[in-house]
């Protein structure tokens, strides 16, 4: 058990264990013959039930005593029913196996599996749980059991609520008991039932409830739990539609040969394609399934729309997704301007991930035009030095500085506004307040992850019914608070800095007048004919995790390196980003990389002096067998390769790219025949490392 010192054994107790452990095995053995040749006299049937008497832990046992109940059933003796006494006989079996391991899945699955044929009576279930609860009163096979008894019974929720209520009040650092409340809540909330109505008065009545266990314990972590799921049913609301590329009110021009923004005056929202096609971007305030032609209409002269094609961009080839994207194609013939309009959820069938449906209906509007200037261009290719002398700030009131409000546009039309619960704020302000006045009394590391929690939520909330309040203040006090459990519980500094790293992005990004502050504007000094590029640089911030992205698909150009980063899950949705410089990072294996994959337009890539390859064991690598295996599409590189079986994470990544840039250095899994195999899978691969090909 938790904290009970081992000791070793003395001689008498080993040699008792050993009797006892040949006679399990002697058991066992006899168990598993008559289960494998169906015997099932009563002589086999017994014995089953001393094996599992004595280790309740013996799954086929179980499953063999299953099998014998329904053989029993099917041999009755014609002049008598034996029905009842084969149940009972089980029920007795379950409960001795019980008291000899009151934690044995088997035994308690078992037992349902008795009530669930119909034959036994419920009604001293729930006595024989309350002896079994006295012994232990926060064990979960109890508290599952319970539930399923209470379903059968159809006992009340309300009634059951006031059972937690009652424990509680005898423990309250009943785990269990908390879990149960819960579940109890959810149902009475979603059911509507009377008294249940309203759903902030019974979260504030329940905040009140979890205040006593908090004040009397603060250390006690089982309250905070519950605190936390009351945080997020408060927080709990249907997604909404935050932004889109085009961005809505913008004036797009589609260059058909010209390259980005070159030789064009700046600032301009501008597009390359030699298709005539266009990415659209519709990004989401948390992960939504349902995205496609039924449930979002764009409307110009010359879209067919049953053409467009929506799908997620998700790493994880799920139908859920934040930002969901679709490509709009105009005819050669396109000579004038053309607005488009787009209209999100103008039929119902965008849920989220929890089932809540987005039915505010919003729309975006933006023209393309083809400039008439358009002009075919140089082929000439060259080297991104990342050089600082080539980037030049975007100073407030600069033209470049006047273009970002537009790029990072959220004010999209909505049909209905979206609104703030008018008891919400109140309640998570007065938790605030209450989380405050306990941290003035104890230096509680789970008070002020919860206070921290409870202040992003605050802001959360501020965004959503005011999209352009100033949280900075707020901001502050969070990160300080991570700071200082960092110091306080070094043990998960890690989820600490995570969370950190969370909130400092959204703050870099939360407004206008904190992300000009990193926004540059990039030229090649040695090629003035191409570029320039919008540019996002976050280096040497201590980041590990990247956040919500809506104010940033507009960036071309990303510089995250000297920062803590393992995972950028989130940057798929930056579709027009065309160079990103990642080295000095905390990345451990190419497939942590797997997001790019789906940012078709990348042609720059800094992945230098980060730790891929470095540890001994990747799961993700070396821990499974080659993708490969099971994959076609590597006609690149001949079957037999060897280079591809060493190296077939580098080639899952780098196949789906088209990079003419790529920096890896610095990396333990560098090597000559890398960098050849590299060359091999990338015909278009220009520079590697800074040196030319040749």
């Amino acid at each position: 058990m938790h904290g009970r010192p081992r000791k070793a054994p003395t001689r008498e107790e080993q040699d008792a264990s050993s009797i006892k452990a040949a006679k399990l095995r002697d058991l066992q053995s006899q168990v598993l013959h008559f289960h494998h040749n169906k015997i099932f006299t009563k002589e086999a049937i017994d014995i089953s039930a001393k094996l599992l008497e004595s280790n309740p832990e013996h799954y086929s046992g179980w499953n063999y005593r299953k099998l014998a109940v329904q053989y029993l059933l099917d041999h009755q003796p014609e002049n008598g029913d034996n029905t009842q006494s084969i149940f009972d006989e089980e029920l007795r079996i379950v409960e001795n196996a019980l008291k000899r391991n009151f934690k044995s899945y088997g035994a308690w699955h078992h037992r349902k599996w008795v009530l669930s044929k119909g034959h036994s009576s419920s009604d001293k279930e729930l006595r024989l749980l309350g002896k079994f609860q006295k012994l232990d009163s926060r064990n979960f096979h109890a508290w599952n059991y319970r539930r399923f008894i209470t379903a059968l019974k159809k006992i009340p929720d309300e009634e059951e609520l006031q059972y937690t209520t009652d424990t509680i009040y005898d423990n309250f650092s009943n785990y269990s008991a908390w879990h149960n409340r819960s579940m109890l809540l959810s149902n009475l909330l979603q059911k509507r039932e009377k008294g249940y109505h309203d759903k902030e008065s019974v979260l504030r009545e329940e905040f009140d409830f979890v205040r006593n266990a908090l004040f009397t314990d603060p250390d006690d972590q089982s309250g905070w739990f519950y605190h936390m799921w009351l945080l997020d049913q408060t927080l709990k609301r249907e997604p909404l539609f935050l932004s889109s590329w085009p961005p809505h009110g913008s004036n797009l021009y589609l260059s058909i040969d010209c390259p980005l923004n070159g030789q064009q005056p700046w600032p301009r929202l501008h597009f390359q394609s030699k298709e005539r096609k266009i990415p659209l971007i519709l990004y989401f305030s948390e992960a939504v399934e349902g995205v496609s032609s039924s449930t979002v209409t764009v409307e110009f002269d010359y879209l067919a729309v049953d053409d467009l094609i929506w799908e997620p961009l998700s790493v994880n080839k799920i139908s859920l997704s934040q930002a969901w994207l679709t490509y709009i194609k105009f005819p050669d013939d396109l000579l004038e301007s053309c607005p488009v309009k787009v209209t999100v959820a103008h039929f119902a069938g965008i849920f989220s991930s929890s089932g809540m449906p987005c039915s505010l209906s919003s729309f975006i509007s933006f023209t393309v035009s083809l400039p008439s200037d358009d002009q075919k261009h140089s082929e000439m290719i060259n080297r991104i030095s990342w050089n600082e002398d080539n980037f030049k700030a975007c100073v407030t009131q600069s033209q470049e500085a006047l273009l970002l409000p537009s790029l990072c546009k959220l004010e999209i039309t909505k049909e209905d506004k979206p609104t703030i619960p008018p008891g919400t704020m109140e309640t998570i302000s007065n938790e605030i307040t209450h989380c405050r006045e306990l941290l003035s009394a104890t230096n509680c590391k789970i008070g002020k992850l919860t206070l921290a929690r409870l202040l992003m939520a605050h802001n959360t909330l501020v965004s959503y019914g005011c999209p352009d309040a100033r949280l900075e203040a707020h901001y502050e006090d969070i990160l300080a608070l991570y700071h200082d459990l960092m110091k306080m519980d070094p043990a998960h500094i890690c989820y600490y800095e995570d969370e950190y790293s969370l909130v400092l992005w959204k703050q870099l990004t939360s407004n206008i007048e904190s992300l000009l502050k990193h926004c540059y504007q990039y030229q090649e000094s040695s090629s003035p004919a191409t570029g320039p590029y919008l540019c996002l640089r976050l280096s040497g911030l201590s980041l590990s995790r990247l956040w919500a992205i809506e104010h940033l698909l507009w960036v071309q150009m990303l510089d995250l390196s000297h920062n803590k980063l393992h995972s950028i899950e989130g940057l798929e949705a930056l579709q027009l980003l065309s160079h990103l410089k990642l080295n000095n990072n905390k990345f451990s294996s190419f497939t942590a990389l797997e997001p790019l994959k789906m940012v078709k337009s990348l042609e720059v890539l800094d992945i230098s002096y980060n730790e891929i390859g470095a540890h001994t064991i990747d799961t993700r690598r070396y821990l499974c067998s080659s993708p490969l295996n099971h994959t076609s599409g590597s006609e690149k590189l001949t079957d037999g390769d060897v280079e591809l079986n060493n190296h077939w994470d580098a080639y899952l990544l780098f196949n789906d790219l088209n990079l003419i840039q790529l920096d890896v250095m610095g990396n333990a899994v560098v090597d000559e025949r890398l960098k050849a195999f590299l060359y091999k899978l990338m015909p278009a691969l220009k520079w590697l490392d800074g040196e030319e090909r040749h």
